[in-house]
């Protein structure tokens, strides 16, 4: 099983870093996790709707750049489908059953996911409808990707 995540931009900050290499210590005997980090685009606060829609384009062509057609990839967004750890831990669950062996999450940019990287993924997930850092995003993804699997071992790590 091959478990990435898609993030634009670098990770900074050294408490984040600490935290996901905990996590993808501990994922490592369930799985190979990889991060992946495409560049940002310099975005002002003030953009016109056209500047915006570029920033975005050109990080959709990063993140589209990094996905294989074999990967099933779940685009995170706040319009996406809410999911609990267990229903999450249960669909993992079922993609691996069903031949589903390379997994890939998606966080975009400031500006979010172009409408090409939402429609080349197969679900899209949110967790919930409060924004959220992309470097805290990564850490609490992380996290529960561990809990999924911890709940499918049946292990009380995850109560």
């Amino acid at each position: 099983m091959n478990i990435k995540i898609i993030g634009v931009g670098k990770l900074k900050e050294k408490y984040f870093k600490q935290g996901i290499a905990e996590y993808a210590k501990r994922l490592s005997r369930f799985c190979k996790f990889e991060i992946v980090e495409v560049p940002d685009e310099k975005a002002p606060e003030s953009l016109s709707q056209a500047q915006m829609d570029d920033v975005m384009a050109k990080e959709g062509e990063r993140i589209l750049g990094k996905i294989k057609d074999r990967e099933y990839v779940y685009a995170l967004a706040i319009l996406g489908k809410e999911r609990s750890s267990e229903e999450f831990a249960a669909e993992i669950a079922q993609l691996t059953t069903y031949g589903h062996s390379d997994i890939t999450f998606v966080i975009g940019g400031s500006l979010g996911l172009t409408p090409e990287v939402l429609k080349r993924a197969n679900t899209q997930i949110s967790f919930g409808r409060f924004t959220l850092p992309h470097q805290l995003m990564r850490l609490v993804l992380t996290e529960q990707v561990y809990r999924a699997f911890m709940i499918n071992e049946g292990s009380p790590y995850h109560k």
